[in-house]
């Protein structure tokens, strides 16, 4: 800082040599310090005043937005709480691949009693009894009577019924508030989400935990607070869901089927982009677990992968596409299919007679089981039982759902001879339709194994190594001429080309032995054959196509019909421009 001196010599000094008058200069000199100390006191006092504003706002601001908070909150009386007792109700929301809700939460309420609080009992059980048909009045009026001091009434209730139980004015009946699992879809992907539940229960809030599906088996992931809400992508898509659920239902009806179940996955990464399961449920209203009978009758029984099956002929393709693979066939080469084949004390048909020889690609295409039986005996048990295996025939599905685990296929406890042959066409040896949809979609898409998954995945890295891309490309051509002249023909006026294996199962009896009337009618298939980008599923239980004089069972009577409308009713919605009449020759993908 510079100072002004007192007396400016500088200037006085030469002044009076000049002769002239010196108390002016001191004059202006003593004005010009007073100028400069009254203009650093009024910026001191100008910052000062500029602080205490500055508080004085910030202050008003804190108190204003604390009003405005207490104001649009709902008033509550403080409650003392341990935090190492909390309850943590928060639960992230499960989207599809495109980010629609199929799972969310609601805030409702509970309603709860405190006997020693009400005033007419009485007329409390009786009124409650009317807003709630499923509540019994002696229960209620037992409840409130006795020496209870505390019991729940509805652990859920709407608004409108929480407006009913309030218009009864027993100060004895209070509210909770809940916030609960809600599925907007309904009965939509029932199979995949599963549902939740309440788990530790307080009376102002409650624990939402998964019971089944992806709601169990994510149930860490849902309730992770570091998370921070985020939702669970799932690959399945809600609009091919819903289209693939009203198809099939209309075709276990028209076929009379016992139940149903169809898969659609990406031939590329594994993504399950439909999954069917028939009957199904409403995971609002979750019902409860059978407690005896057979599993499968329960509409909880999810048939695409804790169903375990005889795949029928779906497994020839297998055979085919291993014996290509080891060279010991080529798609041309003829065997022996004159019948019926002798092993032992057994013996080996076809449905029908179809002549002394056949090729490699007519086995397949007329699904002749002994023409597979004798590639089976080149192959031999020991690489047959490898090969299997190595498409994840040996293990339950490794797919993200908590049933999973539970349904691991069922092998032949000897792998004889015998055993060796009719495995390859799909009997004595049980699997569930997700193994079959991994195992096609290794087959088809390059010889690389696919593994299923629920998750929305945008790559993947690729499996190891289970047959060559030239095996891979001879086993799409005999699939498509399957449907092309074989035992899939309905196929052919989807307008896509498509290729796929029929199977027919006799079913099973609990005891041993087979049913007669009853089977399990598969249709295996991708598209576009082409280039493959899925794999398409559908198993039938117990169906029978009823318009002839006769009862018609077969997958190509039953349950390829069923796909092929699932074909022409999810394609366009995947993109998919049909071909062209005429020869096929493939589709364009179209970018939406």
């Amino acid at each position: 800082m510079i100072r002004t001196p007192l007396r400016p010599l500088a200037r006085i000094l030469p002044a009076r040599l000049r002769g002239e008058n010196t108390d002016r200069i001191e004059a202006d000199n003593i004005r010009q310090r007073h100028e400069e100390m009254r203009d650093r006191a009024r910026a001191r006092a100008e910052s000062r005043l500029l602080f205490v504003a500055v508080l004085f706002l910030a202050g008003f601001s804190v108190i204003g937005a604390r009003m405005t908070v207490l104001a649009s909150s709902e008033a509550v009386e403080p409650q003392a709480s341990a935090s190492s007792a909390s309850i943590v109700a928060q639960r992230a929301n499960i989207v599809d691949r495109n980010g629609r809700v199929l799972a969310t939460n609601l805030i409702t309420n509970s309603l709860y009693a405190q006997p020693k609080l009400m005033v007419e009992p009485e007329r409390a059980a009786e009124e409650l009894a009317a807003i709630f048909p499923d509540l019994k009045e002696e229960r209620l009026l037992k409840d409130f009577t006795g020496a209870r001091k505390f019991l729940w009434v509805k652990k859920k209730i709407s608004p409108e019924q929480m407006q009913a139980v309030h218009d009864i004015g027993e100060p004895g009946l209070l509210f909770g508030p809940r916030e609960m699992r809600l599925y907007p879809n309904g009965r939509l992907a029932a199979h995949v989400l599963g549902g939740a539940s309440f788990g530790r229960e307080g009376v102002h809030s409650a624990e939402v935990i998964g019971t089944a599906g992806v709601e169990k088996a994510f149930d860490d992931f849902l309730r992770d607070p570091a998370l921070e809400g985020a939702p669970l992508r799932l690959s399945i898509d809600m609009t091919i869901q819903s289209a693939m659920r009203r198809v099939l239902d209309g075709g276990m009806k028209l076929m009379n089927a016992k139940g149903a179940t169809a898969v659609l996955m990406k031939v590329d990464t594994g993504e399950v982009v439909s999954m069917v399961s028939l009957p199904d449920f409403d995971p609002n209203t979750r019902p409860r677990d059978l407690i005896e009978g057979d599993p499968s009758d329960s509409p909880l029984f999810n048939r695409a992968v804790q169903g375990v099956y005889e795949l029928g002929s779906t497994f020839k393709i297998f055979a085919a596409a291993q014996a290509l693979e080891l060279k010991l066939v080529n798609p041309t080469t003829m065997l022996d299919t004159k019948g019926p084949m002798r092993w032992g004390r057994y013996k080996i048909r076809d449905f029908s007679n179809y002549g002394d020889t056949l090729s490699v690609t007519d086995v397949i295409v007329k699904s002749s089981n002994i023409g597979t039986a004798r590639m089976a005996l080149n192959i031999g048990a020991k690489r047959q039982k490898e090969f299997l295996g190595s498409l994840g025939f040996f293990e339950p599905s490794p797919v993200e759902l908590v049933e999973a685990p539970g349904a691991k296929p069922l092998l032949p406890k000897k792998w004889s001879d015998i055993s060796t042959m009719t495995v390859s066409y799909g009997h004595g040896m049980a699997a569930s339709p997700l193994h079959l949809a991994s195992a096609y979609a290794t087959v088809v898409g390059g010889g690389t194994l696919v593994k299923p998954t629920l998750l929305k995945v945008d790559s993947v890295k690729p499996g190891p190594r289970v047959m060559s891309e030239q095996t891979s490309r001879q086993a799409r051509e005999m699939l498509h001429q399957v449907v092309e002249r074989g035992t899939a023909s309905f196929m052919k006026g989807t307008g896509y080309m498509v290729g796929g294996k029929t199977g027919t199962a006799d079913k099973p009896k609990p005891r041993g032995g087979y049913h007669k009337d009853k089977v399990i009618a598969t249709f295996a298939s991708a598209f576009p054959m082409n280039d493959p980008q899925y794999v398409l599923i559908v198993t039938l239980d117990e169906p029978s196509e009823n318009s002839g004089k006769k009862p018609r069972r077969t997958a190509g009577w039953t349950a390829v019909p069923v796909a092929a409308e699932i074909v022409k009713r999810t394609a366009p919605l995947l993109g998919l421009r049909p071909i062209e009449s005429g020869p096929a020759t493939g589709v364009t993908t179209v970018k939406y």
